[in-house]
C-alpha cells in the first residue's frame, strides 16, 4: 500500500481532525456556504452522493410497501401544540413564520422540524375504519432546526432528510415496522455505504420527543466519535389520541391506531467522510461515488490514445458510472484531483498500455494497482468496485474493534478514554437515569444505545455498583 501524501492542502486528521473535515468538504467541492449561518449550499459533487443514497433507499422503502407523499412545510401552532412532549422537544429548536408579505399572521406557523403533526392531521381525515389501514408513507424533504453549533453535513439549520411515517391496527404490527425499518438502515449502511453500524435501542431519557421508543443505528468514526446514523421511532397511540385519530375495528367498535416514524439525513454524508476518508481526501463506498471509475489518459497527444481511451469509456458505461477526464491537465495532477474526490477506481491507459492490451487500474482505499487486459475491462472493474466496498467496510469494522472497550466502573472508563482516546465503551447499566447523567457528567461519554446483541460485561452498574439490568453501549458523539 501506498502511503505517499498527494494533496498538501489537507490537514492531517492526526493534527485537526475537525479543520481535516472541513478541508475536505471544501476541496472536494461538496458544499459552498451562505450569507445565512447554518445553511449550506450542496454543490453538484455533494448533490450527486445524496442522489445516489436517495435512489437506493428509496428502491428500498418500495419493496417494503411504502409510498411517497409530500406534506407542506409549515405547521400552524395550534396543531404542532397538541402533542405536549412533542412540542416541548422541539421549542428551542423551532422557526417561526409571523408575517405573510407585510401583514401579521393571525396564527405563527413553524417551519417543520419533524412532520408528525402534518401527517396526524392528515391521518385524521382518512382513516375511518380497520380496512383503511395500514398506512405506509415516506416523503423526502428538507427540515429546519435552528441549531446554535452549526457543522457542513453533521448539523446545519436546513438539512435534507427523508422521513418515513406509519400507521398501524394494532400495536404489534407498528412496532414490526419500527424494527424492520432500523433493519432497512442498517442493511443500507452496510451495503452501500461500507459502514458497520451497531442496532439497538435509545434510553428512555434519550428517546424521540414523544415516543414510547426509539430505535437507533449508531456508527463510529474514525476519530472515535460516535454518530447517530438513523432512527426510528414508535409512538403507540399517544399521537393518535391527542390529535383524534380513530378507527372502527373489527368487532366496529372505537380504536385508536398506531403509529411509527423514522429518518435519516444528509449527516449520512459527513459519516461517510468520517468513516472511510484519509489525508487525501474522500475515499466514496462504490454504490454512492458519483463517478465510480476514471480513465486517465498517460501521453494523451500520442496517436490511438484518446481513441482507445474514448472506446474503454464506452464499453463501461452501460454498468458503471465512468468518466473520461480529456483536460490537458498533468496525469499528476489528475490522480491527486480524483484520488482527493474519492473517486473508488483509477484506470491508467498509455501508448505502451495499448501496445500491450492492457490498462492499470488503482483502487482508491488501498492504491493496489493491477495490470488487466483491455478484453476483460468490465469484469475488473466491477469486481475492483467490489474489492473497494469490502476494503472499506473491514477496514471501519477493525476501527470500530480496536476503539471498543469493555469496563465495569467510570473510573476505568476514564483511563481508557485517558490511555486511547475516544471510542465506545460497553459497560454495565442499573437503568436509572441518574447513573446515565452522572456516568456523562464524570466521563463526557453519553448513552448511544442498548444493543440488541447483549453480553454481560459485569452483574453491576458502571456509576453506582448496584445490580445491573442491562449493557449500554457508551461514547461521545456528533
Amino acid at each position: 500500500m501506498d502511503n505517499r501524501k498527494m494533496v498538501d492542502d489537507i490537514t492531517s486528521m492526526d493534527e485537526d481532525f475537525a479543520k481535516w473535515y472541513t478541508d475536505i468538504v471544501k476541496k472536494a467541492e461538496l458544499v459552498g456556504y451562505t450569507s445565512i449561518k447554518g445553511c449550506l449550499v450542496i454543490r453538484p459533487y455533494g448533490y450527486a452522493i445524496w442522489e445516489n443514497m436517495q435512489r437506493i433507499l428509496d428502491g428500498m422503502f418500495k419493496a417494503t410497501g411504502h409510498e411517497n407523499v409530500c406534506m407542506p412545510m409549515f405547521i400552524p401552532e395550534s396543531l404542532l401544540n397538541k402533542e405536549k412532549d412533542h412540542v416541548e422537544g422541539f421549542a428551542p429548536e423551532v422557526a417561526w413564520v409571523t408575517h405573510g408579505g407585510s401583514e401579521k399572521l393571525e396564527e405563527r406557523l413553524c417551519v417543520r422540524p419533524t412532520s408528525e403533526t402534518l401527517f396526524c392531521e392528515h391521518y385524521s381525515n382518512i382513516i375511518h375504519s380497520y380496512r383503511d389501514l395500514p398506512k405506509l408513507y415516506n416523503q423526502w424533504v428538507s427540515v429546519v432546526r435552528w441549531e446554535k453549533t452549526t457543522r457542513p453535513f453533521l448539523r446545519s439549520r436546513e438539512f435534507l432528510w427523508q422521513e418515513g411515517h406509519t400507521i398501524h391496527e394494532t400495536a404489534a404490527q407498528a412496532v414490526e415496522e419500527t424494527e424492520k425499518m432500523l433493519g432497512v438502515y442498517a442493511k443500507f449502511c452496510e451495503d452501500a455505504l461500507a459502514m458497520p453500524v451497531v442496532k439497538g435501542k435509545k434510553t428512555e431519557s434519550d428517546k424521540f420527543a414523544g415516543a414510547v421508543s426509539t430505535y437507533a443505528i449508531e456508527a463510529l468514526m474514525h476519530d472515535g466519535k460516535a454518530l447517530q446514523a438513523g432512527t426510528s421511532h414508535y409512538f403507540g397511540d399517544g399521537f393518535a389520541r391527542a390529535f383524534d385519530i380513530t378507527f372502527s375495528d373489527r368487532e366496529n367498535k372505537k380504536s385508536f391506531p398506531h403509529q411509527t416514524s423514522w429518518g435519516v439525513s444528509t449527516r449520512l454524508i459527513g459519516g461517510i467522510i468520517m468513516t472511510h476518508g484519509d489525508d487525501n481526501g474522500l475515499a466514496l463506498p462504490p454504490a454512492v461515488a458519483p463517478i465510480q471509475a476514471v480513465i486517465i489518459p498517460i501521453a494523451a497527444h500520442k496517436g490511438g490514445v484518446i481513441e482507445k481511451a474514448r472506446e474503454l469509456e464506452q464499453k463501461l458505461k452501460a454498468s458503471v458510472r465512468v468518466a473520461l477526464d480529456e483536460s490537458d491537465n498533468s496525469p499528476g495532477w489528475k490522480f491527486a484531483q480524483y484520488e482527493m474526490k474519492g473517486v473508488p477506481v483509477r484506470i491508467e491507459l498509455g501508448p505502451r498500455d495499448i501496445e500491450n492490451g492492457e490498462c492499470v487500474i488503482v483502487t482508491r482505499h488501498n492504491r493496489e494497482k493491477t495490470v488487466v487486459k483491455l478484453d476483460g475491462i468490465v469484469q475488473a472493474v466491477e469486481q475492483k468496485l467490489r474489492e473497494v466496498h469490502d476494503g472499506l467496510y473491514k477496514k471501519a469494522l477493525e476501527n470500530r474493534i480496536k476503539r471498543t472497550y469493555d469496563c465495569k466502573t467510570t473510573d476505568e472508563m476514564i483511563d481508557v478514554m485517558r490511555e486511547n482516546g475516544d471510542g465506545f465503551i460497553r459497560a454495565m447499566w442499573c437503568g436509572s437515569e441518574e447513573c446515565e447523567d452522572a456516568v456523562k457528567e464524570k466521563t463526557g461519554a453519553g448513552s448511544r444505545c442498548i444493543p440488541f446483541e447483549q453480553e454481560s460485561i459485569s452483574d453491576k452498574c458502571v456509576c453506582c455498583q448496584r445490580p445491573a439490568k442491562t449493557m449500554v453501549l457508551w461514547g461521545k458523539a456528533y
